[in-house]
């Protein structure tokens, strides 16, 4: 394979490392990552809360400071992709199959399951559970994404850097520490991060389209029918990522979202619609006034709502940075030609808002059928949640149809995205690295997925990604570090 760095070859070896390891002794593995990720999320807890928080301080502090003309490139060059295209790619890249897995089964879950605090099924949780799936989904998310996707894209266009999270660190340890030892190291655990991130997506997305043929149609819901998904899904986004970006991950993004839209509008027809839109309001305004209390609750004082801060909040603040660098990456990519000012507005609020609509259209949708006893939808496994609220209202099954292939398509597109990350992140930033890089990608990847809903399923996701991330958020405060070195010089101290 042409123009593969170290960094490749030292990724290849730790992933293949993880699959044997899951392979040989799924239930030492499986015990080794709960262990970890229970250590991780009763010590360091507080350091995610505190670390996601200032990410988003650092991100809203750009977009109003004078640093917020500086253009992401050569000065006047005009943006790559039109609007509707750009928002569509970063929003398949960003939340792909989590938003159809998610706006079902986390309401419900937060109102009727476990709550953030209030007496499942009260009034009080159902509020809850929708105003959590907003926090967790929400402007938090998008600043990590934004945050990594600012810096690498500030670098790489506007100051002729190669795409490489090391590259970003250059202003803080000097050209010769990142292009060594510990540059490779740096570059090695971003790849790793990814791996595990859209690994795990791609575990949620094959459980999903094999809990809504199950649902659907009665097919056995095994680990050779998930395999068999992953394996068909490997296959397509390889021919996707084979046409780059300009072609397949464009077209596919701009599709699904189109299709989503669809399926919005006619789940929110056929489902309780004036609900929805109170719901939705009421919710809004929850957030935004509860939204520093959310945003650093750790409840020191009660173990019940600690442990649910642990899997959900602290999970998904890990899940957000172990996808921060494949994402940041793809996102910087998309984005040359806007101002930060224009980036950052565009990636914390319109993907943002959107989050919102879906949460309050499918939430909202599942809540109604459990307060008012129709189906008991908090019963259903996490996969056949969505399948399960679609089949109560009129043109249920078509609707499960369209959620299949939106889910497969979100599939195809955050694995794609991926595979063109890792072969930038492991041939020193190429923004067109080789088709057989990608392959190789591709595959690795679609490996260490199978290895993990093997040895874990779920709960082995949430362990591999919050084992991931923690190591790479310390990265992430080095670049945001870096970028206010380097735009502080290119300014200087009276420009304005």
């Amino acid at each position: 394979m042409k123009n593969v760095s170290k960094v490749f070859w030292y990724s290849i070896l730790i992933c293949a490392a993880i699959v044997v390891y899951g392979s040989i002794a799924p239930k030492q593995l499986e015990a080794f990552t709960s262990e970890v990720t229970t250590s991780i999320s009763v010590n360091f807890g507080w350091y995610y809360l505190l670390i996601v928080m200032l990410m988003l301080i650092f991100c809203i502090y750009l977009v109003f400071s004078r640093y917020g003309n500086i253009r992401l490139g050569k000065e006047g060059e005009k943006p790559e992709f039109s609007l509707p295209s750009w928002f569509a790619m970063l929003f398949s890249a960003g939340m792909g199959i989590g938003l159809v897995f998610w706006t079902t089964a986390e309401p419900i879950s937060h109102a009727f399951t476990s709550t953030p605090g209030a007496e499942a099924g009260s009034d009080a949780a159902i509020k809850e559970g929708l105003k959590y799936s907003f926090f967790h989904w929400g402007l938090h998310a998008w600043a990590v994404y934004g945050l990594v996707a600012l810096v690498l894209a500030y670098f790489k266009f506007h100051r002729d850097s190669p795409g490489l999270i090391s590259a970003t660190l250059v202003p803080l340890f000097g050209e010769k520490s990142m292009r060594g030892a510990a540059g490779k190291i740096i570059d090695t655990l971003a790849v790793v991060a990814t791996v595990i991130g859209v690994a795990a997506t791609l575990g949620f997305g094959s459980a999903q389209i094999s809990g809504g043929f199950a649902f659907l149609f009665g097919t056995p819901e095994t680990f050779s029918v998930q395999l068999l998904i992953i394996v068909i899904a490997t296959i397509l986004f390889i021919i996707s990522a084979w046409s780059g970006i300009g072609r397949g991950i464009r077209y596919l993004s701009n599709t699904n979202m189109v299709i989503a839209i669809i399926l919005l509008i006619m789940l929110f027809i056929a489902g309780p619609t004036l609900y929805i839109l109170n719901m939705f309001t009421t919710t809004l305004g929850s957030y935004v006034s509860d939204f520093f209390d959310m945003s650093l609750r750790l409840a020191p004082l009660n173990n019940e709502n600690r442990g649910w801060i642990n899997s959900w909040t602290i999970f998904y603040w890990a899940w957000w940075i172990s996808w921060a660098p494949f994402v940041g990456v793809f996102i910087a990519r998309i984005s040359r030609g806007r101002t930060v000012k224009e980036f950052l507005i565009g990636v914390l609020l319109v993907p943002s808002i959107i989050c919102f609509i879906f949460f309050s259209v499918f939430g909202v949708s599942a809540l109604n059928l459990e307060q008012n006893g129709i189906a008991k939808i908090s019963e259903l496994t996490l996969e056949t949640s969505t399948f399960g609220v679609l089949a109560e209202y009129p043109l249920g099954f078509i609707m499960s149809l369209i959620t299949i292939v939106v889910v497969a398509i979100f599939f195809v597109t955050s694995a794609d995205s991926a595979t063109f990350v890792l072969g930038m992140l492991s041939t020193d930033g190429l923004l067109n690295p080789s088709n057989s890089v990608k392959i190789m990608w591709g595959l690795a990847q679609s490996a260490v997925a199978a290895i993990i809903v093997y040895f874990g399923g779920t709960q082995g996701l949430q362990n591999m990604l919050i084992i991931a991330a923690l190591p790479f958020s310390i990265v992430m405060l080095l670049m945001g570090a870096s970028f206010f070195k380097a735009v502080r010089e290119e300014a200087g101290p009276h420009r304005k």
